[in-house]
C-alpha cells in the first residue's frame, strides 16, 4: 500500500489572530476620547468589594485587593477611591498639648478641619505677646508704684522692730548688728565703745563669762523680735508675688482670654487654657528679665534640655485645613514610624529629651476619617508595623509608642493620649500573600473580611472595546504621550490580546499597555512626528522584545549551525518534533525538541529517560504515565503489552515540565511501534488525555513562533506548520510576518481534537478504527501498532528464549 499525504488544509490567515478594524473608533486620536471612569465595568468584583467597603462602619470590613504585579493595582484603588472621598466631609485636625497636671501624658484634642492651625497660630502669638507684655507690666509706673507702697510697708515696719532691737540692746550696754543673711550679733559696750573680738579676748575671764552670759540673756529676750522681722520678710515676699501673680492674670485676662474666646467651644480647651492661665501666673518668675551677666552661662530653660516656654505651644499633629475630603493616603515604605507615629527626641548636652512637641503622626493618622492604602510585601517586611497595624484596627484607637527591642533599656518617655480611628485600609497583594495571611494569621480574616479580586482580562466584546479605549485615552493624557491614531488605538486593542493569549479577551494589565504608549511615543519624536500611528507602535513592541531576546538569538544561530538538531523537513520514523516554551526573567520564547522514541523486545516497559535523569517534572511525569494508558486502553484488550522502549527529549540538559509535548511522545512512541515514518515538516504540540483527546496547553503563540522562525532561517518550503489542540485556536494571536506567511501559503497551522487526527497529518495513514472481530482494518496505522507489539509479546514469551 503506498502512503499518500492527504491533502488537508490548515486555518486561514483570519483565523490567527483577532484584528479590531480602525474604523470602528469614532476618535480621530486619543486626546478627542473624554475622560470616563471606566473601571467599575471592567473589574465588577473588586468594585463591588470596594463599593461594599464604603457603606460598612467599623474596623473590621477592611478591603484586600487582591492582583498580580503589573495590573495597575494601586492606580485602580485611587482611581475609585479619590472621586467618592472628594465628596466626604474632611476629618478634624487633631492637637497635641501640655498636660500641666502630668507633663508625662500629653492630651488630645479633635477639632474641626483648619482650627488646629489656627490655634496654634493664635496661641504663639498670644503667648509671644504675654512674654513681652509682662515684662513690661513691671516696669510700668502702676506697678511700681503699688510695688513701693508694698516694700515702703514692709520696711516701716522691718525698721521698728529693728529700733525695738536696738534700744533694749542699747538698755544692756550692748550693740545689735544684722547682716544680710539675717545672723545676729550682739557686742559689748565699754565706756562707749564697742568691744571688738579681739578686745573681748583680752578681758578677764569672770568679765567674759559675765557679758557672755548677759549678750545671751539679752538673745533670748529680741529672738520674738527677730522672729517677727523673718516673718515679716516672708510676708513682704508672699506679697510680692501675690503682686506680680495679679499682674499676671491681668496680663492673660487682656492678651489670652480673649484671644481664645473662639476655641473654647471645643471640647476640652476650656480646661486646657485654664490651666494654662493658671501655670503662667503661677511662674509669671520664668517671665521676668535675665540678668545680662548670666545669660551666657544659664540655659534659657528647664533642667533636662526642656524649654520653659514651650509647654505653651501647640502640636499640631494632623492638619487637615487644606483637605478636600476625605483623605486617601498611600503608604510606601510602611515602616513602624511612618505608619504608626513615633515619639522623637532631641539631644541636649550629651542627653536625649523628648516633650509633647516631638510627637509625630504615622500614615493611620494622616488617613484618619479616609482611606489608607498599604502594599502587602512592604508591610511584611516590617513586622512590628503588620502588629501594630493589627492593635490599632482591634482597639480603635492609635497608640503612639516608642518601639522598645526586649533586651533594651528602656529610656524615659511620654504617654500621649490615644487617638480615635475611623478609617478603611487597604491592603494590596498578590493571591499568595492572601492565603499565606488567611492560613496564617488568624486576625487577618477578622479585620479584612473584603477580598476584591482583580481579573487580569475582560471579555473581548464591542462594550469592553468601548470601555478599553476609554482606558487607553485616559492614560495617554495622564502619561502625557503623544496622541496615538485610530490606527495606533486599534493595534494596542489587538496587543492587549496578544498579551492575554486569547483572541476574545483583552488584558488589563494596563500598565504593560501604558508602557508601549510611552516608547511608542519616543520613538515617534525620535522621527520627528506629531502622533503615534501603528508603525510606532509595532517598532515599540519588535524593540521591547528584541531588547531582551538575546537568548533566544543565541538558540536560533545553534540551530542554525546544526548544533542543536531539528529536522524541519524529511521524515524519520521514531521521531517528532515537540515544542516547549523558554523563560528569561520576563522574556518567553518558544523552541522546538526532537522526541525521540525506541522500541524492541523485552520486559522493561517504556522508560521515561528524563525522569530516570531525574530531570523530569511530575507534571511531565504524568504525562507519560497517561501515554501508557492510552496503550493499555488501545492494544492491551486481547494480549498483555510486553516492549523494552525509551521516550527521550534529544539534546535537553535541563529540567523540563509540564504535560504539553505528550502528544509528540505518543505520536514518536507510535511511529516507532508501527514502523511509520513522521514529516518532521511538522511540529506538534498538545497534552494527550487517556482517550486519546488533544487538550489545550500554554504558550501556543510563542510556540508556533519559535518553529517558523527556525523554519524561516532555513527558508521556508510551504509544506511546514504545526499542530495544535483545536482547544488553542481562540488563543492565537500570532505576529504578523507568521500570518502573512499563512495567507501566502508558505506555513500552515493545523488544529486537532484526537491524537488520530494529529497522526493522519504527520503519517498519511488513517489510524482505523477496531472492527467486530476485535482487530484493526489492514493498513492502518494502529493495525501496523497492534502487530507489531503481539510479535513483540510473542519474541518475549520465554518458550522463544531458549
Amino acid at each position: 500500500m503506498k502512503k499518500t499525504t492527504p491533502a488537508l488544509k490548515g486555518l486561514p490567515a483570519s483565523r490567527l489572530r483577532a484584528t479590531l478594524d480602525p474604523a470602528k473608533i469614532p476618535y480621530a486620536t486619543s486626546s478627542d476620547i473624554p475622560a470616563k471612569n471606566v473601571y467599575p465595568k471592567l473589574q465588577p468584583r473588586a468594585i463591588q468589594a470596594l463599593s461594599l467597603a464604603l457603606e460598612i462602619k467599623g474596623n473590621e470590613h477592611n478591603i484586600y485587593v487582591s492582583g498580580e504585579p503589573n495590573m495597575g493595582r494601586t492606580y485602580f484603588v485611587k482611581a475609585f477611591l479619590t472621586p467618592t472621598a472628594a465628596k466626604a466631609t474632611p476629618p478634624g485636625d487633631v492637637v497635641y498639648l501640655y498636660n500641666f497636671e502630668d507633663n508625662d501624658k500629653p492630651i488630645a484634642v479633635h477639632m474641626a478641619a483648619g482650627k488646629g492651625r489656627k490655634l496654634k497660630t493664635a496661641q504663639h502669638k498670644a503667648m509671644t505677646h504675654i512674654r513681652q507684655e509682662i515684662p513690661a507690666r513691671f516696669e510700668k509706673d502702676t506697678f511700681q508704684k503699688k510695688h513701693e507702697a508694698m516694700v515702703k510697708k514692709f520696711n516701716a515696719k522691718r525698721e521698728t522692730l529693728f529700733n525695738q532691737m536696738d534700744e533694749t540692746a542699747e538698755r544692756e550696754n550692748f550693740s545689735l548688728s544684722l547682716d544680710e543673711e539675717g545672723v545676729l550679733t550682739l557686742s559689748p559696750i565699754m565706756d562707749g565703745e564697742v568691744v571688738s573680738d579681739k578686745d573681748f579676748d583680752k578681758l578677764k575671764p569672770a568679765m567674759r563669762k559675765k557679758l557672755k552670759a548677759k549678750g545671751e540673756e539679752l538673745l533670748a529676750g529680741v529672738s520674738s523680735l527677730l522672729r517677727q522681722i523673718n516673718q515679716n520678710e516672708m510676708d513682704m515676699r508672699e506679697s510680692e508675688t501675690a503682686l506680680q501673680r495679679e499682674m499676671a492674670q491681668g496680663v492673660m485676662n487682656d492678651c489670652f482670654t480673649k484671644a481664645m474666646d473662639k476655641f473654647t467651644s471645643i471640647d476640652g480647651m476650656p480646661d486646657y487654657f485654664e490651666a494654662l492661665i493658671k501655670e503662667v501666673v503661677e511662674n509669671v518668675d520664668q517671665f521676668m528679665p535675665r540678668d545680662s551677666s548670666l545669660a551666657g552661662l544659664l540655659p534659657d530653660g528647664m533642667p533636662g534640655g526642656e524649654d520653659f516656654f514651650a509647654r505653651f505651644e501647640v502640636n499640631l499633629f494632623v492638619d487637615n485645613g487644606k483637605t478636600k475630603g476625605a483623605p486617601v493616603v498611600v503608604e510606601d515604605h510602611p515602616t513602624p514610624f511612618n505608619l504608626l507615629g513615633s515619639i522623637e527626641r532631641e539631644a541636649e548636652m550629651g542627653a536625649l529629651y523628648t516633650d509633647f512637641s516631638l510627637i509625630k503622626a504615622g500614615a493611620i493618622h494622616k488617613a484618619n476619617g479616609g482611606f489608607l492604602i498599604l502594599n502587602m510585601e512592604d508591610l511584611l517586611s516590617n513586622p512590628s508595623s503588620w502588629e501594630g497595624l493589627l492593635r490599632a484596627l482591634r482597639s480603635g484607637q492609635s497608640r503612639i509608642e516608642d518601639p522598645v527591642d526586649p533586651e533594651q533599656v528602656r529610656a524615659r518617655t511620654i504617654q500621649p493620649a490615644p487617638i480615635e480611628l475611623d478609617i478603611k485600609v487597604v491592603l494590596i497583594g498578590t493571591d499568595e500573600h492572601y492565603e499565606i495571611m488567611l492560613y496564617n494569621d488568624d486576625r487577618f480574616a477578622k479585620f479584612f473580611k473584603l477580598k476584591a479580586h482583580l481579573q487580569h482580562a475582560a471579555t473581548r466584546n464591542a462594550a469592553n472595546i468601548k470601555n478599553y479605549i476609554s482606558i487607553i485615552g485616559q492614560t495617554a493624557q495622564e502619561t502625557d504621550v503623544l496622541p496615538l491614531t485610530r490606527e495606533a488605538m486599534a493595534g494596542l486593542v489587538d496587543f492587549s490580546s496578544r498579551l492575554v493569549e486569547d483572541q476574545k479577551r483583552l488584558s488589563l494589565y494596563i500598565p504593560l499597555i501604558r508602557e508601549r504608549m510611552i516608547e511608542a511615543t519616543a520613538l515617534a519624536r525620535m522621527a520627528g512626528k506629531k502622533q503615534v500611528d501603528l508603525t510606532d507602535l509595532n517598532e515599540a513592541v519588535a524593540a521591547k522584545d528584541y531588547r531582551a531576546n538575546l537568548y533566544e538569538e543565541e538558540f536560533m544561530t545553534d540551530y542554525d549551525r546544526q548544533v542543536i538538531k531539528v529536522e524541519t523537513t524529511g521524515q524519520a520514523t521514531g521521531r517528532a518534533n515537540g515544542l516547549s516554551v523558554t523563560l528569561f526573567g520576563n522574556y518567553e520564547f518558544g523552541l522546538p525538541h526532537q522526541i525521540s522514541c525506541t522500541a524492541g523486545v523485552g520486559h522493561g516497559g517504556i522508560l521515561d529517560l528524563e525522569r530516570e535523569a531525574q530531570l523530569g517534572g511530575p507534571i511531565h511525569t504524568k504525562g507519560m504515565m497517561i501515554i501508557k494508558s492510552y496503550l493499555v486502553r488501545l492494544f492491551a484488550q486481547d494480549k498483555p503489552i510486553v516492549l523494552t522502549g525509551s521516550l527521550c527529549f534529544e539534546q535537553s540538559y535541563a529540567g523540563i515540565e509540564g504535560d504539553s509535548a505528550s502528544g509528540a511522545e505518543l505520536a514518536s512512541l507510535l511511529s516507532a511501534l508501527s514502523d511509520t515514518p513522521i514529516n518532521l515538516s511538522y511540529a506538534f504540540t498538545g497534552a494527550v488525555s487517556q482517550s486519546g483527546a488533544v487538550m489545550a496547553v500554554g504558550g501556543v503563540n510563542r510556540k508556533i513562533e519559535g518553529f517558523f522562525e527556525v523554519c524561516r532561517r532555513r527558508k521556508l518550503t510551504g509544506k511546514q506548520g504545526v499542530i495544535l489542540p483545536a482547544d488553542n485556536v481562540v488563543n492565537l494571536m500570532l505576529k504578523d510576518e507568521v500570518v502573512q506567511a499563512v495567507e501566502n501559503g508558505m506555513f500552515h497551522i493545523f488544529p486537532v481534537k484526537t491524537i488520530e487526527e494529529a497522526m493522519y497529518i504527520l503519517t498519511g495513514l488513517r489510524c482505523g478504527i477496531r472492527g467486530k472481530n476485535g482487530a484493526y482494518p489492514a493498513g492502518t496505522l494502529y493495525r501496523k501498532v497492534d502487530d507489531r507489539l503481539a510479535e513483540l509479546t510473542k519474541l518475549a514469551m520465554p518458550a522463544n528464549k531458549q
